[in-house]
């Protein structure tokens, strides 16, 4: 029987003394426990897609101080809110235009299906803007639909070739990724299919694990070494991006500038990734709210901000996110995920499927198994068959649309006709995380933790 009173916290056996009543542990959570259970069974680690599930402080812990007397609002219906953006003005000779400031970050063939890399060559093409190649080279496809390519030069260089480069519009060598910096690729043998090995010179069925670091450069002297031979390569006429995952965000941009890069490409711990350990995702780098402004002071300090464009990618969701990352110094931002689930990742329709993965619609991670049922993250031709590039494409190119419409939104309502006029002065903090990390006064003060001459 249960005792009477305020609390309800004991209870009494028949014949026994009054007891606690079972509290879960915070640190010991089922969740917690059952990967645990999982690791004893197996004794292997937990391999999985997509990026970091915890709570971190984000772009949803900012918002916007809209104008009002102090500022002048723009109409949307007759004053011009421009979006464009130009990367690669540093040195190259034909630096990438874009109508929007979102691209479409590095997902390769292999981890995605053809038909998928179609979609977002489509998509993002009819948007006006840029899509990427991903590690495992270029597809006819994707270069065949994608108006602006981005050819990702990664540690495993597979697929790589010369002709190929020459035929990019810019790129990008890929020192880390958000999702695991400091660690490499996983594409297991379940996706590579005849096709995806011939690409990648390597045999059918088999686990391909990519190196962590380049094999031909060890620190910043090698790699301006290899971004003049690029440069050499392209007869210096397309930008060269250097992609870092968010750790030491000053440093790292510091010296990519200092290498040559045009455009660094900063990628925070919430970006995603076709496979890799969970405790990577979950526990490695910064929440991408807390890389852009070091990255910033670092071009500002070396004098080269808006010369040396800043790209952010990680978890950008909404055009609100994006005018937050713009408010805060980057010129464009890059999805990849975002992506993904406007093409049809994680739809409802094939929720009775994902069931019988052992998931629900929206947890769909296991993205390394091949085994997708919107045909995106898999080699299955019978899987890959459910997706319609073309149909997908237009869902691409109406989620960037709508993304950029809120972000022109958000600019008018401070009083900016550009998305690049954007500043931090737009932005409170509703945290002191977020505060600290972004360097914007916590909301109904003028103040942030670390804010020089408060004494903190």
């Amino acid at each position: 029987m249960r005792t009477e009173g305020n609390t309800g916290v004991k209870t009494r056996n028949e014949n026994g003394p009054p007891k606690t009543a079972p509290i879960q542990s915070a640190t010991f959570s089922n969740s917690i426990n059952a990967e645990i259970r999982r690791a004893a069974a197996t004794g292997l680690y937990d391999i999985r897609g997509g990026g970091a599930k915890r709570r971190v402080p984000q772009f949803d812990d900012l918002l916007f101080l809209g104008a009002s007397v102090s500022r002048y609002p723009l109409e949307g219906y007759r004053e011009r809110c421009d979006t464009n953006v130009t990367l690669g003005t540093r040195y190259a000779k034909k630096p990438i235009v874009l109508d929007i400031p979102i691209t479409i970050a590095g997902m390769s063939f292999g981890a995605l299906s053809g038909p998928a890399k179609e979609a977002l060559g489509r998509g993002a093409s009819a948007a006006g803007t840029s899509t990427t190649t991903g590690d495992g080279g270029m597809t006819p496809e994707e270069r065949g639909h994608s108006e602006k390519l981005v050819y990702q030069y990664l540690p495993s260089r597979y697929g790589m070739n010369p002709d190929d480069l020459r035929k990019a519009d810019a790129i990008e060598i890929v020192v880390g990724q958000g999702a695991k910096p400091g660690g490499g690729g996983m594409l297991l043998g379940q996706k590579i299919s005849d096709r995806v090995a011939e690409m990648r010179n390597l045999p059918t069925g088999i686990d391909q694990r990519s190196a962590c670091r380049h094999p031909d450069w060890t620190g910043p002297d090698d790699l301006e070494i290899k971004i003049l031979e690029l440069r050499e390569i392209m007869a210096w006429e397309k930008p060269i991006y250097v992609k870092v995952g968010g750790t030491r965000p000053y440093y790292d941009t510091a010296l990519a500038v200092k290498a040559g890069a045009d455009v660094v490409v900063l990628d925070g711990m919430q970006g995603g990734t076709a496979a890799t350990q969970d405790v990577f995702i979950e526990h490695v780098g910064l929440p991408t709210l807390a890389c852009i402004r070091p990255a910033v002071q670092a071009l500002q300090d070396l004098g080269v901000h808006r010369e040396v464009q800043l790209v952010v990618s990680g978890g950008i969701r909404t055009g609100a996110d994006v005018a937050k990352a713009m408010a805060l110094g980057a010129d464009a931002v890059a999805i990849g995920t975002a992506a993904l689930i406007a093409l049809g990742d994680n739809d409802p329709k094939w929720e009775e499927e994902y069931q019988k993965l052992g998931t629900t619609t929206g947890a769909y991670d296991d993205w390394h198994e091949g085994q997708d049922p919107a045909g995106i993250t898999t080699q299955d031709p019978v899987l890959q068959a459910r997706l319609n590039p073309i149909e997908a494409g237009q869902r691409l190119r109406n989620y960037l649309n709508v993304m950029t419409l809120e972000a022109q939104t958000i600019a008018r309502a401070c009083g900016h006709n550009h998305l690049h006029n954007l500043e931090p002065e737009d932005l409170c903090a509703l945290t002191m995380e977020a505060a600290a990390m972004a360097r914007v006064p916590l909301a109904g003060t003028d103040w942030w933790p670390g804010k020089s001459g408060t004494g903190f």
